[in-house]
C-alpha cells in the first residue's frame, strides 16, 4: 500500500522563476492568489500549502489523499561538498494544515545501499553526524528569528530557536510529533506541528521555510533553496516561501501549565552530616498573549536534572564559560543573553540560581508589531549561607531596521533586598547597553556595534563602561573579520559574564580557501591572525597573539588543522601557571615563546570516530606539551560510549616541579527508544582533586512530560573517600 502510494506523488520542482514583484496565479482550485513580495534572496522558491480534506494518521506511511494531492518540494540543491548545482540524492517534501497543526511528511531516496548513520533515538542530535532532515521556519518573515524541527532516521526529534539569523539554540523544546519509517530504498516520515507550540504572527499567509538534509553516506549537506556553502542551512537570509491557503488560526489566551514533583536524598560527608531527605514541588507556566507574544512564569523551579558540564582543566588566567541549559530561560534568550559579545555579556543568565535557590520569576519576550521585538525578566532568588536575597531585573527592546539588521537596547538590574547596616558589598549593580547589529540583505556582511554603562553605589568613576565594534565579512574563498574591543577599569556586570577587565582589543583575522577540482579534499587553505591586548591609559602592550594556521577539509567530512603561534605576555597581576596555589610569577613580569599544535577530527560517518588534539611549546617561564580529544564508538542506534581525555605536562623551572595534569571522563549515552534514555558521566579531574559521578535515567512518558531519577556522586581520587552523593527523583506534565 505505501509503495502504491508513493508512486503517485508529483515530482516537479516548485519553484516560480520571475521578475516581477508579485504574480497572481490560480494555485488552489479557482480561488486566485497573490504572492507577496518578499525581500529575501530566494523569493522565488515556493510551496502552497493546502488546507487538508481529511484526517492525516501519523504512521509514517505517506498514502492520505492530502499528500497526493499536496505539491511538492524536490530537486534539492547541494551545499556541501560543493554548491554550484543539484544534489545527488533525490528528496520529496509535502505539506498540509488544519485548523491545530500543520503537518510535513518527507521520502528521502537512498543513493548508497545500506545502513543509515545514526548517532542514537536521543533528542536534539547533532546534524553533521546522522542522516536526518531539518525544517527552517521563519514566522515573522524578519529573516533573524525563527525554530528549527527535524528528525534523524532513527526518529529522534530535534528541535531549536533560531536567533541572529542563523544561531540555532537546540536547549529549547517544544510540543510536537513525528512518525519514522525505514525502508530498504528509502526512509520516511510523518511530523505534527501544533500551531500553539511555536509563535507567529497573526493574519499572515507566508512564512519563510528551508528543507535541509543531510545524507552521510554520500557526505552531503543539501536544501531546498539554495546556500552558500560557506553559511548554515539555518541561514534564514537564504529561506524560500511556504504560502499558505488561508492563514494559520488566530488564537486567543493560551496556556500551558507544567507542574514538577521532586524528591531528594543527599549527605555531605566532607561535613560530616548526615542523610538529608527534602520534598518539593513548583511549576512552570506559559501564557500565550498572542500568537507570537508569551509570558512564562515560574515559581519554586528546579533544574536537578539539568545535564552537568563537562569538566575542564582550567589553564586559563580568566573565568571559563559554561552554556545556560535550562528550559526556563531558553525561548527568545537572545533578547535578554546576546548583547555585547562573547566575553563581554551584560547579562547572563547562570548567575541566577546557581549560589541561591529560584523563589519565582517571570519572563516576557516575543515579537509586538512587525519590527519590534521585547523582553522583560524579573526573577527573586532566596538568602543562602552569608548571600542575601537578590531581585534580578532585566529590559530588551529590539527594533528592525532594513531588511536584516536591528537596534537593541538592555537595561540590568541585580538588587539586594533587606540589606542590613553592617553591609560591606554593592546593594545595587545595573548596566545599560546600546547596540546596533548589521546583516546584510545576502548575509555577506554581518557586524556589531556596542556600547555598555554600569552603575554601582558610589560615586561615579570615569572607566563604568565597555564597547566594541565586531566586523566580518563572509565570501566563499575568504572570511575577514576585525574585532575592537575595550572594558574600563571599574565596568561591573555582576549580572553578566565579563571575565576580564581593563584592556583594549584590537583582532584581525583572514581565512583563504582554495577548492580544488578533485582529489580527496573539499578544500584548504590559511587562517592568520594578530590579537593584541594593550592597557587603556598608555597603549602598552599587555599581551599579543600571532597565528598562522593551515586548514584541511576532506570530502569525508575529516578535518586537519597545523596551528602556530607567537605570543608575548605581560602579567597584570601575581599568577600561579600550575593553579596548585604553590608558587606565583610576579606582576609585571613578561614572557614571549612560541608553540605548535595539531588538530585532526576523524571521518564522523564511521562508527569510530575521534578527535585529537596535541601541542608543545612555550608556557610562561617553561615549556607546555599537551594532548586532548575524545573517542566515541556508537552502537547504532542504541546510543554511544565515549572516553574524553587531557594530558598537560607544564615543565616550569624551580620552585615549581614537573606538574602533571590528567582529566579523563566517559560517558555513555543509551537510548532504549526515542522516549526512554539512561546516560552516565564518569569525570576524574586532578587539577580539582575530583572524581564526579553523574548518571540520568529519563522517561518521556508524553510529548515534553518527563520522570527522571539522578544520581550523583563526587569522591576524593587519592583513596575514593566520598565527599558528597544525591540521589533525585522528578516527575513533571505539560498540560496544555
Amino acid at each position: 500500500m505505501a509503495s502504491a502510494a508513493l508512486s503517485l506523488l508529483p515530482t516537479q520542482l516548485y519553484s516560480v522563476n520571475s521578475e516581477i514583484d508579485s504574480i497572481t496565479m490560480n494555485n488552489f482550485g479557482s480561488k486566485m492568489k497573490s504572492i507577496p513580495v518578499i525581500n529575501t534572496i530566494n523569493k522565488d522558491y515556493i510551496i502552497r500549502v493546502k488546507k487538508s480534506i481529511g484526517d492525516i494518521k501519523l504512521d509514517g506511511i505517506i498514502n492520505e489523499e492530502d499528500w497526493r494531492k499536496a505539491e511538492v518540494a524536490n530537486h534539492f540543491h547541494m551545499v556541501l561538498p560543493y554548491d554550484t548545482g543539484y544534489c545527488v540524492a533525490r528528496s520529496e517534501i509535502m505539506m498540509t494544515y488544519d485548523e491545530k497543526a500543520f503537518y510535513l511528511a518527507f521520502i528521502f531516496h537512498d543513493t548508497i545501499p545500506g545502513k543509515r548513520p545514526v548517532e542514537s533515538m536521543r533528542r536534539d542530535f547533532v546534524f553533521t553526524n546522522n542522516d536526518n532532515f531539518i525544517l527552517f521556519i521563519d514566522p515573522f518573515n524578519d529573516q533573524t528569528t525563527g525554530y528549527s524541527l527535524g528528525v534523524n532516521a532513527a526518529g529522534a526529534q530535534r528541535d531549536g530557536a533560531i536567533s541572529e539569523g542563523n544561531v540555532n539554540n537546540l536547549m529549547w523544546d517544544s510540543k510536537w510529533e513525528s512518525v519514522t519509517k525505514n525502508f530498504n530504498d528509502r526512509w520516511t516520515s510523518e511530523i505534527r506541528i501544533p500551531f500553539k507550540s511555536i509563535r507567529y504572527k497573526t493574519g499572515v499567509d507566508h512564512w519563510g521555510v528551508q528543507f535541509s538534509r543531510n545524507d552521510m553516506k554520500l557526505n552531503e549537506k543539501s536544501a531546498w533553496a539554495p546556500v552558500p556553502r560557506q553559511f548554515a542551512t539555518a541561514t534564514l537570509a537564504y529561506a524560500g516561501q511556504l504560502l499558505w491557503e488561508t492563514p494559520p488560526p488566530r488564537s486567543g489566551l493560551r496556556l500551558s501549565l507544567i507542574p514538577y514533583l521532586n524528591g531528594r536524598a543527599s549527605q555531605n560527608f566532607e561535613k560530616v552530616e548526615d542523610i538529608k531527605y527534602k520534598y518539593d514541588f513548583g511549576f512552570d507556566a506559559k501564557v500565550g498573549l498572542s500568537t507570537s507574544l508569551n509570558l512564562d512564569l515560574t515559581y519554586n523551579p528546579d533544574f536537578s536534572q539539568a545535564e552537568v558540564d563537562d569538566q575542564v582543566t582550567n589553564l586559563d588566567r580568566f573565568e571559563l564559560y559554561f552554556p545556560e541549559k535550562r528550559q526556563f530561560f531558553l525561548e527568545n534568550s537572545d533578547l535578554f543573553g546576546n548583547y555585547g559579545v562573547q566575553d563581554i555579556r551584560p547579562f547572563f543568565s547562570r548567575r541566577i540560581g546557581l549560589d541561591a535557590p529560584v523563589i519565582a520569576g517571570a519572563r516576557l519576550s516575543g515579537k509586538v508589531g512587525h519590527d519590534w521585538r521585547i523582553g522583560l525578566m524579573d526573577m527573586q532568588t532566596g538568602n543562602e549561607g552569608d548571600l542575601l536575597a537578590r531581585n534580578f531585573f532585566v529590559a530588551s527592546i529590539q527594533k528592525k531596521v532594513f531588511a536584516r539588521s536591528n537596534v537593541g537596547v538592555i537595561l540590568v538590574n541585580k538588587q539586594q533586598i533587606s540589606v542590613p547596616s553592617d553591609w560591606q558589598g554593592n546593594w545595587y549593580n545595573r548596566i545599560a547597553g546600546l547596540e546596533y547589529n548589521l546583516a546584510s540583505r545576502n548575509n555577506f556582511l554581518n557586524s556589531k556595534f556596542f556600547g555598555q554603562k554600569s552603575f554601582t553605589p558610589g560615586e561615579m568613576a570615569s572607566e563604568e563602561y565597555s564597547q566594541g565594534i565586531d566586523l566580518a565579512y563572509s565570501r566563499k574563498s575568504y572570511l575577514l573579520e576585525m574585532e575592537e574591543f575595550y572594558v574600563g577599569r571599574d565596568y561591573n556586570a555582576e549580572a553578566g559574564y565579563v571575565p576580564r577587565y581593563n584592556f583594549l582589543k584590537l583582532n584581525p583575522r583572514v581565512t583563504i580557501k582554495f577548492f580544488p577540482k578533485n582529489g580527496s579534499l573539499e578544500y584548504h587553505g590559511f587562517l592568520t591572525e594578530v590579537v593584541n591586548y594593550y592597557a587603556p591609559g598608555n597603549r602598552e602592550l599587555m599581551d599579543r597573539q600571532i597565528g598562522a594556521n593551515y586548514l584541511f577539509q576532506f570530502k569525508n567530512r575529516a578535518h586537519l588543522d597545523i596551528i602556530n603561534n607567537l605570543r608575548y605576555i605581560v602579567l597584570q597581576e601575581d599568577y600561579d601557571p600550575t593553579k596548585s596555589g604553590a608558587y606565583y610569577l610576579p606582576a609585571g613580569s613578561s614572557y614571549k615563546g612560541y608553540d605548535f599544535a595539531l588538530n585532526f577530527t576523524s571521518d564522523n560517518s564511521k562508527f569510530f570516530k575521534y578527535l585529537i588534539h596535541s601541542g608543545y611549546g612555550s608556557y610562561y617561564n617553561g615549556k607546555r606539551w599537551f594532548v586532548e580529544g575524545n573517542f566515541s564508538y556508537r552502537i547504532q542506534p542504541y546510543g554511544y560510549i565515549s572516553l574524553i581525555y587531557s594530558y598537560n605536562n607544564l615543565m616550569l623551572p624551580s620552585p615549581w616541579e614537573r606538574t602533571k595534569l590528567w582529566l579523563i571522563g566517559t560517558k555513555l549515552d543509551v537510548t532504549f527508544t526515542d522516549k526512554l534514555f539512561f546516560t552516565t558521566y564518569v569525570q576524574y579531574n586532578q587539577q580539582s582533586d575530583n572524581i564526579n559521578i553523574n548518571a540520568r535515567f529519563q522517561w518521556r512518558y508524553k510529548p515534553v512530560s518527563d520522570f527522571f531519577i539522578v544520581y550523583s556522586d563526587n569522591y576524593f581520587p587519592e583513596y575514593m573517600v566520598e565527599k558528597n552523593r544525591a540521589l533525585v527523583l522528578k516527575v513533571s506534565y505539560w498540560f496544555n
